[in-house]
């Protein structure tokens, strides 16, 4: 990191507080700590990212260290048959011809992955709420999650509904209710006459959370935006607005807003709560050493042991603030299985971006998500 957070603080300074100031430096050390000790690790051939004091509901068994392998028994479902697939995720429907991309199964290396069984999940879950909290990432994996259900009972009888931030699919002869709350940040982002506030020490959202029996969050890519594509003009601190700052400690002070709503709100015995890991994007072949390229036309996973683009920088700063939560939070850390599959994306046929090399076609990878989201509730 060097120089680079030198040259950000300057930068930033002349509107940034002293305790700003020092909170940056200690985040920008403790982070290059932390992603020196992880590479490490994945040096060690270890990878063992999920664990930590609050990610024990599967034991000791590390599902997200493994390999993707050719299964034709995949995908878990027919898009031509799964109603509640977004148009922007449906590739075959945009024009994907090839389909090697839905035939790749995750294997983890310690433990085997229980086969999904949507109607043992349903019967499971009877009565049950399970929401996803977050932005089109999480879309991505509630639909995954609906037509992965679906499959399993294709007559049953569902219900649709969406209305502003919040959508949900009801399987009526289970009981089984999925949502999905879209908020790219968590934290919220307000109009006031001052123009669109980000506010990193606000949560009023929340209380669309509650009542939940499981709560999947994700949050990430939005922080990055800038330019017409930055949905706000100031992000707000201890009631202080600023024009900018550096986004990995905006990234962090938000997420340490969502730690503390779930340290007051959440009832472990009745909620469990999930954190979904950094959804990578493969716009840049340098990733996996091939600098000419991006996602398209990619049609099979990166194979090597260790992916050459390292550990994402915001995936520190999740494990960071999930490793200082006290109550119970799963990290479903699928960041460096997702890294892999530069062929999953929707490349040019998601019929809204030119090119999307950050979501991910379904059937595909959030399919796995949620496999490793089962076997995280039934241990």
């Amino acid at each position: 990191m060097g120089s680079v957070p030198l040259l950000l603080l300057k930068l930033l300074a002349p509107s940034m507080s002293f305790f700003f100031i020092l909170l940056f430096f200690q985040f920008c050390h403790q982070t290059r700590a932390q992603v020196n000790n992880n590479n490490n690790n994945n040096n060690n051939n270890n990878n063992n990212n999920s664990d930590g004091p609050n990610r024990e509901l599967v034991g000791k068994c590390n599902m997200f260290h493994g390999k993707w392998v050719y299964d034709p028994s995949y995908p878990l479902y027919d898009p031509k048959k799964c109603p509640f697939i977004d148009p922007q995720f449906n590739c075959q429907k945009n024009g994907r011809s090839d389909q090697m991309y839905q035939k790749f199964r995750w294997m983890p290396f310690s433990c085997p992955m229980p086969r999904f069984n949507g109607l043992e999940f349903l019967e499971k879950f009877k009565g049950k709420k399970i929401m996803f909290v977050g932005d089109s990432l999480s879309l991505n994996q509630f639909n995954s999650l609906a037509c992965m259900l679906h499959a399993w009972v294709p007559k049953s009888r569902t219900t649709f509904r969406q209305k502003d931030a919040l959508s949900s699919v009801i399987f009526q002869d289970y009981g089984v209710e999925l949502y999905l709350y879209r908020t790219a940040y968590l934290v919220d982002l307000e109009h006031e006459k001052q123009g669109r506030v980000l506010k990193l020490d606000s949560i009023k959202s929340g209380d669309a959370w509650r009542g939940m029996d499981v709560l999947v969050f994700n949050t990430w890519h939005w922080w990055t935006h800038t330019g017409n594509a930055q949905p706000w003009d100031y992000v707000q601190m201890n009631n202080k607005l600023y024009k900018d700052m550096n986004r990995m400690v905006a990234f962090y002070t938000g997420l340490r807003t969502w730690s503390r709503w779930v340290e007051n709100n959440i009832n472990p015995s009745q909620t469990k709560v999930f954190f979904l890991g950094i959804s990578p994007v493969h716009y840049q072949g340098r990733d996996w050493n091939e600098p000419s390229k991006s996602c398209i036309s990619e049609r099979e996973p990166f194979f090597g042991l260790k992916y050459p683009g390292g550990t994402p920088m915001a995936w520190v700063v999740v494990s960071k603030v999930l490793n200082r939560i006290s109550k119970p939070v799963y990290f479903l850390d699928v960041t460096t299985l997702s890294q892999y599959r530069k062929d999953a994306h929707p490349e040019a046929y998601s019929g809204v971006m030119s090119i999307d090399c950050s979501h991910w076609c379904l059937p595909g990878l959030p399919d796995t998500w949620n496999e490793l989201l089962h076997a995280a509730l039934v241990g």
